[in-house]
C-alpha cells in the first residue's frame, strides 16, 4: 500500500503563517525521508488566521527547493475560481522547479460569500458540472500541448521541465466529481473525510463512468486515492484522545465555527469526555469521518478501507493542535504500513 499526505499549514496558538509554514515543510521533508509517495497542500480562502494554506501554488514552489524526490501536489486548485490556462501555467513553472514530480489536483469549491466576492468567483453557475468538465479539460490540453491546430489556444505555450509533464488529478467529495472524473478518464482522489457516506458510491460511479482517455494526460483503466482523517499514536487508547480534536472541530463547524483547532483537553472538555477507540475491525456499512489507533490498528483499518473501494493508495488528513503529535502520526503510520525510507 502506498501512503501520501495531504497538509492544510494550520497556523499554531500564538504562532504565524511563517511558522505554518515551517510545519509543512518541516512535515514534507519527514514524509519524504519516511517513503510517502506525494505530498499535497490544500486550498482554504477566508480562515488565514487559522489555516495558512491559501496559495498552494506559492507553497508548492517552495516545498519544490526544499525536497529532492517526493511526489508534490494541490489538494486541490479551485478551478471555480481561476482560468485554466492560468492554472496550467502554474504548474508548468512547479513542473520546472520539480521535473517529473507534480501533481495537479483539481477541485472546486465554494467558501464565504464575502470570500467568493473578492475572488471575482461566480457562485452560481448554470452547468456546474459541465462547466468543470470544461476547465478540467482545458487544463490537461495546456499541460500537453493538445490543442488541434487551428484552436485559439494553439499556439500558446507553458513552462515545462521537458520531463513527464505534471500528473493530472481530479478531487473531490460527491458520486458527480467521482463520475466526471470517470468519464474524463483520469485519476481521481476521493475526500472520504468530508462525506464519509459517499465513499463507496463514489468509487462505484467512478468506475461505472469510466471511459479510458484519449488524452495524453488521462489514463486507460481507473486509479484512485482514497483521503482519510487518520491519526495514529502508540496505542489505540493514546490515538483516541487526539482524535477528540478531530471531532470536537466537526462539531464546531457544524455549529458554524470553521477552521478552529481545540487543544486536546479542550476537545475533550467539549465531547464530554475521551471518544472511544476506533474498532480494529470496522462493519461493513460503518465508514467513519475520522479513524485512530496503534500502527497496527491503522494499517488493518487502511486495508479494510482500501479493499471496499479498490484502490492501493491512502492520503491521510488530520486534524492534530500539537505540531510534534502530527509528526509522531506520520512515522508511526509510516512504521505500521511498512514503508520503505528513502
Amino acid at each position: 500500500m502506498d501512503l501520501s499526505i495531504v497538509d492544510l499549514s494550520p497556523v499554531p496558538d500564538d504562532g504565524t503563517a511563517t511558522d505554518a509554514y515551517a510545519n509543512t515543510v518541516d512535515a514534507a521533508q519527514q514524509a519524504e525521508r519516511l517513503g510517502y509517495t506525494r505530498f499535497w497542500v490544500a486550498e482554504h480562502h477566508g480562515m488565514a488566521n487559522t489555516l495558512a494554506g491559501t496559495t498552494p501554488e506559492v507553497l508548492l514552489g517552495h516545498l519544490a527547493a526544499e525536497t529532492d524526490e517526493i511526489r508534490l501536489g494541490s489538494g486541490a486548485v479551485l478551478l471555480n475560481h481561476y482560468s485554466p490556462y492560468k492554472v496550467a501555467e502554474v504548474f508548468g513553472a512547479l513542473d520546472g522547479l520539480a521535473p517529473g514530480r507534480i501533481d495537479a489536483g483539481l477541485g472546486r469549491a465554494n467558501g464565504s460569500p464575502a470570500a467568493d466576492q473578492a475572488l471575482g468567483t461566480e457562485r452560481h453557475v448554470e452547468n456546474p458540472d459541465e462547466d468543470h468538465a470544461e476547465k478540467i479539460e482545458a487544463v490537461v490540453s495546456h499541460l500537453y500541448d493538445e490543442f488541434p491546430d487551428g484552436h485559439a489556444y494553439a499556439d500558446l505555450s507553458i513552462p515545462s521541465s521537458g520531463a513527464t509533464p505534471p500528473t493530472p488529478w481530479t478531487l473531490g467529495s460527491s458520486p458527480s466529481s467521482a463520475a466526471l472524473a470517470g468519464e474524463l478518464g483520469l485519476r481521481y482522489c476521493f475526500a472520504a473525510f468530508i462525506r464519509p457516506q459517499f465513499t463507496e458510491y463514489a468509487f462505484e460511479d467512478y468506475r461505472e463512468a469510466f471511459t479510458p482517455a484519449e488524452s495524453a494526460g488521462g489514463i486507460d483503466e481507473p486509479e484512485g486515492i482514497v483521503a482519510l482523517n487518520a491519526v495514529c499514536a502508540e496505542t489505540d487508547e493514546e490515538a483516541a484522545r487526539l482524535r477528540a480534536v478531530a471531532e470536537a472541530s466537526y462539531k464546531r463547524m457544524r455549529r458554524g465555527v470553521v477552521g478552529t483547532t481545540p487543544s486536546v483537553e479542550e476537545a475533550i472538555d467539549e465531547l464530554g469526555g475521551v471518544p472511544d477507540p476506533t474498532p480494529a475491525t470496522l462493519d461493513d456499512d460503518e465508514w467513519p469521518r475520522a479513524i485512530s489507533g496503534s500502527p497496527e490498528t491503522l494499517a488493518g483499518l487502511f486495508e479494510q478501507l482500501t479493499d471496499r473501494v479498490g484502490v492501493d493508495e491512502v492520503m491521510v488528513q488530520h486534524v492534530v493542535s500539537d505540531h510534534e503529535d502530527a509528526l509522531r502520526s506520520h512515522e508511526l503510520l509510516a512504521e505500521g504500513v511498512g514503508l520503505t525510507p528513502r
